[in-house]
C-alpha cells in the first residue's frame, strides 16, 4: 500500500478527530464492550493504534499517553465518569464475537 498525498492524509486525520469527537462528546455513554461486539475495536484499539503510528515515526509514547490522547482525559478518570461493569450478556456476546472474528 503506498502512502497517501498529504490531501488524503488531511481528510483522513479529520475523519479521525470527527470519529474521536463523536466517541467524546457524543456518545461516551457508547461502552468499549459494545464497540468490541459490534465493530471490532473500541476506545483502547485506537490508542494502541495511535500509539503504533507514533512509534512508526520514530515518536515514543506510552499506553497511557496514546489512550489520553483517544479519550480526552486520562483513561482511570473517564472509566470513573462513563464506564459501567459489564453485564453477563455483554461478556457473553463478547465472547460470541470473539469466537466468531478468530474463524
Amino acid at each position: 500500500m503506498t502512502e497517501p498525498d498529504f490531501e488524503t492524509t488531511q481528510i483522513e486525520a479529520a475523519a479521525f478527530r470527527r470519529l474521536l469527537r463523536h466517541l467524546l462528546q457524543d456518545r461516551p455513554d457508547v461502552q468499549n464492550i459494545d464497540l468490541m461486539i459490534n465493530a471490532g475495536f473500541c476506545r483502547n484499539c485506537l490508542a494502541d493504534w495511535y500509539r503504533e503510528a507514533a512509534e512508526q515515526r520514530g515518536i515514543t509514547m506510552t499506553k497511557d499517553e496514546a489512550r489520553e490522547a483517544i479519550y480526552g482525559m486520562p483513561f482511570a478518570q473517564w472509566k470513573a465518569q462513563h464506564q459501567r461493569e459489564a453485564t453477563p450478556e455483554q461478556v457473553a456476546a463478547f465472547e460470541a464475537a470473539q469466537r466468531r472474528h478468530a474463524q
